[in-house]
């Protein structure tokens, strides 16, 4: 029912409320006198009670955004994205953040999307683009990042009330399951892989099997990440996956390696050689190339290793999965290595990896 308070706030005006066609009580700020302030009340709770009739349209917030470019709220989400749109406040990765800016340029291209009232009706128009895009053989995975990163922006509008719903809040999840699974090398196969490898490749991925890191982690180690005294790489949570600060330890003979490949200077003379398109940390203690998956297959080659059989494919990522499966190897525990490969379920460790 509606009303007001009998007695003015501190800044002399007295507020008001009235039940919503939801239901809910609503509470506003009236004028200076109570009895204005009533009737107030009660014409809001009367319109209200002609929505729930269903006599009215009820007012959007929203309404005053259909006009606004797409692609300035596209900015304004990329923007918010950089500054703590990922787990935990922090900022997203570099690799993320440019694939939601290239996912979404794709999205406006194909959808012909210019300002925010072209969402409307968007749930048959993504379906039909993900099924051309299965007919291309794109796998489950590349489509559901394809779609997340629409569907994710528009939950993003949504709470900003830049949109009333989501559009694709009934969008069906897609199939993920990889046609492949990555394989551990066996002891012999890392022993020529290392042989063939070039000596700053040998190291990077010696470091990945004794660490379990994925490249953009490793990527994103510098000297001070290297630890002499206890023996091993301190994890940023600024740029680890699961943003959660660690240690991996690391054989005595690895960490002197590595600190004689940071007294060199070979790795900025690599990056500057290699990676002049492509932002890097200043003072990095590794060179991770662009597309370190590319290198490995030349190393590949050269090893005679084959890149897939029945068990699997090797690739950089896959070398995470070798150094899970010599934890194991090593006599760890399932714990351990939960811990060991910074997982968060016990299930990811063991069916996984």
């Amino acid at each position: 029912m509606a009303g007001a308070r009998k007695k003015p706030s501190s800044s002399g005006r007295y507020q008001g409320f009235f039940i919503d066609y939801t239901g809910k009580k609503q509470y506003f700020t009236g004028s200076e006198r109570r009895p204005e302030t009533l009737r107030i009340a009660r014409k809001l709770e009367e319109d209200h009670r002609q929505i729930k009739l269903g006599y009215r349209e009820p007012r959007q917030a929203h309404f005053k955004y259909r006009d606004r470019p797409f692609k300035e709220v596209v900015n304004e989400y990329l923007a918010w994205g950089a500054l703590q749109g990922g787990r935990k406040g922090y900022p997203w990765s570099t690799v993320h953040a440019s694939r939601k800016k290239r996912h979404l340029e794709l999205w406006a291209e194909t959808l012909n999307l210019k300002v925010l009232a072209d969402l409307d009706n968007l749930l048959p128009r993504v379906e039909a683009t993900l099924q051309e895009l299965a007919g291309r053989d794109r796998v489950g995975k590349t489509l559901s990042n394809i779609s997340e990163s629409l569907v994710s922006f528009c939950n993003w509008c949504v709470i900003r009330r830049y949109l009333g719903e989501n559009p694709l809040a009934k969008l069906a999840k897609l199939d993920t399951t990889p046609k492949e699974n990555y394989r551990a090398l066996t002891a012999d196969e890392i022993y020529r892989l290392l042989s063939a490898a070039p000596e700053h490749l040998r190291l990077l991925c010696t470091v990945a099997m004794c660490t379990g890191l994925r490249a953009g982690e490793l990527r994103s180690l510098t000297r001070k990440h290297l630890d002499t005294v206890n023996g091993g790489l301190k994890l940023d949570p600024a740029w680890t996956k699961n943003r959660r600060p660690g240690f991996q330890p690391l054989p005595q003979r690895i960490v002197q390696q590595l600190e004689s490949l940071c007294a060199s200077g070979i790795v900025p003379f690599l990056y500057q050689k290699f990676f002049r398109e492509f932002a890097y940390p200043q003072d990095a203690l590794l060179y991770v190339p662009s597309h370190p998956s590319r290198d490995l297959d030349q190393i590949l080659r050269a090893a005679a290793i084959p890149k897939r059989t029945a068990e699997g494919k090797v690739a950089f990522h896959g070398l995470r999965t070798s150094f899970v499966t010599l934890a194991y190897e090593s006599g760890a525990t399932h714990r351990e290595a939960m811990e060991l490969a910074r997982h968060s379920t016990p299930g990811l460790t063991a069916n996984t990896y």
